[in-house]
Protein backbone atom coordinates (compact mmCIF):
# COMPACT_ATOMS: atom_id res chain seq x y z
CA UNK A 1 0.00 0.00 0.00
CA UNK A 2 1.35 3.49 -0.83
CA UNK A 3 2.83 5.46 2.07
CA UNK A 4 0.28 8.22 1.49
CA UNK A 5 -2.46 6.35 3.36
CA UNK A 6 -6.17 6.69 2.58
CA UNK A 7 -6.95 8.31 -0.72
CA UNK A 8 -3.40 7.96 -2.07
CA UNK A 9 -3.03 7.15 -5.74
CA UNK A 10 -1.90 3.58 -6.41
CA UNK A 11 1.87 3.58 -6.80
CA UNK A 12 2.28 7.09 -5.34
CA UNK A 13 4.69 7.57 -2.47
CA UNK A 14 4.78 10.27 0.17
CA UNK A 15 8.16 11.40 1.44
CA UNK A 16 8.59 13.74 4.41
CA UNK A 17 12.09 14.96 5.27
CA UNK A 18 12.26 16.30 8.78
CA UNK A 19 15.92 15.86 9.60
CA UNK A 20 14.72 14.85 13.03
CA UNK A 21 14.45 18.40 14.40
CA UNK A 22 11.52 20.82 14.53
CA UNK A 23 12.35 24.37 15.56
CA UNK A 24 9.97 26.67 17.47
CA UNK A 25 8.91 28.10 14.08
CA UNK A 26 7.91 24.60 12.90
CA UNK A 27 10.66 24.66 10.27
CA UNK A 28 11.94 21.32 9.10
CA UNK A 29 15.71 21.42 9.58
CA UNK A 30 18.70 19.19 10.16
CA UNK A 31 21.19 17.06 8.25
CA UNK A 32 18.65 15.01 6.26
CA UNK A 33 16.77 18.12 5.14
CA UNK A 34 20.08 19.90 4.39
CA UNK A 35 21.30 17.04 2.16
CA UNK A 36 18.00 16.94 0.30
CA UNK A 37 18.12 20.70 -0.34
CA UNK A 38 21.67 20.40 -1.69
CA UNK A 39 20.35 18.31 -4.59
CA UNK A 40 17.60 20.78 -5.53
CA UNK A 41 17.42 23.93 -7.66
CA UNK A 42 14.73 26.59 -7.14
CA UNK A 43 13.66 29.31 -9.54
CA UNK A 44 12.17 31.42 -6.72
CA UNK A 45 12.53 30.99 -2.97
CA UNK A 46 9.92 32.62 -0.73
CA UNK A 47 11.45 32.90 2.71
CA UNK A 48 10.19 34.13 6.06
CA UNK A 49 12.78 35.42 8.52
CA UNK A 50 13.13 36.10 12.23
CA UNK A 51 15.07 39.29 11.59
CA UNK A 52 16.41 41.48 8.80
CA UNK A 53 18.85 44.38 8.91
CA UNK A 54 21.39 46.14 6.71
CA UNK A 55 24.26 45.05 8.95
CA UNK A 56 23.31 41.46 9.82
CA UNK A 57 21.27 40.61 6.73
CA UNK A 58 18.82 37.76 7.26
CA UNK A 59 19.01 36.08 10.66
CA UNK A 60 17.45 33.54 12.99
CA UNK A 61 17.97 32.59 16.65
CA UNK A 62 18.19 28.89 15.69
CA UNK A 63 21.57 27.58 14.45
CA UNK A 64 20.12 24.52 12.68
CA UNK A 65 17.53 26.67 10.92
CA UNK A 66 20.28 29.09 9.83
CA UNK A 67 22.19 26.26 8.14
CA UNK A 68 19.08 24.99 6.36
CA UNK A 69 18.24 28.53 5.23
CA UNK A 70 21.82 29.03 3.92
CA UNK A 71 21.35 25.99 1.73
CA UNK A 72 17.96 27.21 0.46
CA UNK A 73 19.52 30.58 -0.44
CA UNK A 74 22.39 28.88 -2.32
CA UNK A 75 19.93 26.69 -4.26
CA UNK A 76 17.71 29.58 -5.42
CA UNK A 77 17.98 31.81 -8.49
CA UNK A 78 15.75 34.50 -6.95
CA UNK A 79 15.11 35.18 -3.28
CA UNK A 80 11.92 36.83 -2.07
CA UNK A 81 11.81 37.58 1.65
CA UNK A 82 8.39 38.00 3.25
CA UNK A 83 8.67 39.95 6.51
CA UNK A 84 6.40 42.47 8.21
CA UNK A 85 7.83 45.79 9.41
CA UNK A 86 8.53 44.47 12.92
CA UNK A 87 11.27 42.20 11.52
CA UNK A 88 13.35 45.15 10.25
CA UNK A 89 16.16 45.91 12.70
CA UNK A 90 15.75 42.58 14.51
CA UNK A 91 18.95 40.53 14.62
CA UNK A 92 18.93 36.85 15.55
CA UNK A 93 21.88 34.82 16.83
CA UNK A 94 22.94 33.55 13.39
CA UNK A 95 23.00 35.34 10.04
CA UNK A 96 22.46 33.17 6.97
CA UNK A 97 22.42 35.63 4.05
CA UNK A 98 23.48 39.18 3.28
CA UNK A 99 20.75 41.68 2.46
CA UNK A 100 22.32 42.12 -0.99
CA UNK A 101 21.50 38.48 -1.79
CA UNK A 102 17.77 39.27 -1.59
CA UNK A 103 16.00 40.15 -4.84
CA UNK A 104 12.71 41.34 -3.34
CA UNK A 105 11.40 42.15 0.12
CA UNK A 106 7.65 41.92 0.62
CA UNK A 107 6.54 43.79 3.73
CA UNK A 108 3.59 45.73 5.14
CA UNK A 109 2.71 49.43 5.15
CA UNK A 110 3.95 49.80 8.73
CA UNK A 111 7.51 50.17 7.43
CA UNK A 112 8.57 53.80 7.88
CA UNK A 113 9.43 55.78 4.71
CA UNK A 114 13.05 56.33 5.80
CA UNK A 115 13.47 52.57 6.25
CA UNK A 116 12.00 51.96 2.81
CA UNK A 117 14.67 54.25 1.35
CA UNK A 118 17.41 52.42 3.29
CA UNK A 119 16.19 49.02 2.08
CA UNK A 120 16.01 50.20 -1.53
CA UNK A 121 19.73 51.08 -1.32
CA UNK A 122 20.54 47.41 -0.66
CA UNK A 123 18.18 45.40 -2.85
CA UNK A 124 16.47 45.80 -6.20
CA UNK A 125 12.86 45.09 -5.18
CA UNK A 126 10.63 46.32 -2.38
CA UNK A 127 6.92 45.49 -2.40
CA UNK A 128 4.75 47.01 0.31
CA UNK A 129 1.41 45.27 0.81
CA UNK A 130 -1.39 47.80 0.88
CA UNK A 131 0.46 50.37 -1.24
CA UNK A 132 -1.03 51.19 -4.62
CA UNK A 133 1.22 50.33 -7.59
CA UNK A 134 3.35 53.30 -8.68
CA UNK A 135 1.30 53.70 -11.90
CA UNK A 136 -1.96 54.09 -9.91
CA UNK A 137 -0.78 56.83 -7.52
CA UNK A 138 -1.98 60.38 -8.06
Amino acid sequence: RPAGGRGARPGAATVVLTGGVRTPSDSLVGPVADRAIDSLHFDVLFLGVHGISAEAGLSTPNLAEAETNRRFVRAARRIVVVADHTKWGTVGLSSFAALEEVDTLVTDAGLAPELRAEIEEHLPGLLVAGDAPADDRT
